[in-house]
């Protein structure tokens, strides 16, 4: 293969062993909601200067950011892993070692790949070795959920266009996300003048508007020129069985991979809510999520980083690669024409659940292919 890691690299990654799932363990305790990850941004930048890192620091979108030679040159190369998860805990996380696996909430998604991308940062500084092009690596913040991408923007922002290509390591080893899948997120709520329900009854109900406005929103047919999807994942709203609610609210969105597409579904969205506000119902809409979908990208480029990338995972990795659209931290790089993979580097199950777990063996898999990427640019 083309690119391979020498000796000194394999025996780094052997004798790392009982190190790299200490650290995960460590790592895996630490709370870290999005907007969150205080602890694990402050864990993470410690440890890193610990270990010979300079020049490390937390920007204020508690992202952990290490640059190498990047003051005078424009091009950048951007490897990063999320540190936030998916659940609210704010106490110490329960890990559990059993059966050649580790179990916590978020272990996988993402705590596994960001132990791989430490490990790769420590290889890298204490060999000293000097990248071809500016490098940084990233602890980013706010990947998941209503985090909105907040840390992969901040970065983009810091960066620009000096960004040449950018690797996200994320979720389970055969994956390969080289498309974007743009979403809009809204909360609707819906207000009436409510009331008694027997001695009020004709009043407006703020449930009714809002089952009604649902089902308006269903009637559309998703363009068909890509995949583009809809759906209303929860409503709310209302006092008890004897009275007309006042107030009732959903949570909405909308995703695809094409621009054109959403902007259909946001025009028809808009549409609705203007049709209700014009009946003299109060409609409130708070925008909550915009990830963006690919922008205008030299497909060349990004083909290449995918076959280059593809080509590494195969070499260490017997099964099938997945390929696929996805909505992750490359979405923001996609959007303004960076190339960009998200990449899994190890293997589990139960992602977004309190069962989740990894293959502890397959830390070593994911790292080999985690330091192969990396030093393909040193």
């Amino acid at each position: 293969m083309k690119y391979s890691l020498n000796e000194e690299a394999i025996n780094f990654i052997s004798e790392s062993k009982e190190e790299q799932l200490e650290l995960l363990i460590s790592l895996a305790k630490i709370p870290a909601p999005s907007h969150k990850e205080d602890k694990r941004a402050e864990f993470c930048k410690q440890w890193l200067e610990k270990n010979g890192a300079e020049n490390v620091y937390i920007d204020d979108a508690k992202n952990v950011v290490y640059p190498i030679n990047c003051e005078s040159t424009d091009e950048i190369i951007v490897f990063m892993a999320h540190t936030d998860i998916v659940f609210g805990d704010e106490d110490e996380i329960l890990v559990k070692n059993k059966d050649g696996r580790l179990y916590a909430p978020g272990v996988g998604d993402d705590t596994a790949n960001v132990v791989n991308l430490l490990m790769c940062a420590k290889y890298v500084t204490q060999k000293k070795l000097s990248p071809q092009k500016g490098f940084v690596f990233i602890m980013n913040s706010c990947e998941e959920g209503l985090g909105n991408l907040k840390g992969s923007k901040k970065i983009v922002e810091t960066f620009g266009t000096r960004i040449k290509e950018f690797i996200s390591f994320d979720g389970y080893v055969g994956t390969c996300t080289n498309k974007a899948v743009g979403s809009q997120r809204y909360k609707v709520t819906i207000t009436t003048e409510g009331g008694h329900s027997y001695w009020n009854f004709g009043n407006q109900n703020a449930i009714y508007f809002l089952s009604s406005m649902i089902q308006t929103l269903y009637t559309i047919n998703p363009p068909k020129k890509e995949k583009t999807t809809y759906n209303v994942g929860n409503i709310s709203g209302g006092t008890s069985v004897n009275t007309i609610a006042e107030s009732a609210s959903m949570l909405y969105e909308f995703r695809s991979l094409d621009k054109d597409c959403l902007k259909q579904l946001e025009n028809f969205f808009w549409s609705i809510i203007d049709s209700y506000r014009k009946m003299n119902i109060g409609v409130d809409v708070k925008v909550i999520g915009i990830r963006p979908c690919d922008g205008d990208i030299d497909k060349i480029k990004l083909y290449n980083l995918t076959e280059k990338n593809k080509e590494i995972i195969k070499y260490y990795y017997d099964g099938e690669i997945n390929l696929s659209a996805s909505s992750t931290d490359s979405n923001i790089p996609l959007s303004i024409g960076i190339p960009a993979n998200t990449i899994g580097t190890v293997k589990g199950g139960g992602a977004h659940t309190r069962g989740e777990w990894i293959d502890i063996e397959s830390l070593n898999i994911g790292l080999k292919i985690a330091l192969t990427m990396v030093l393909s640019y040193f």
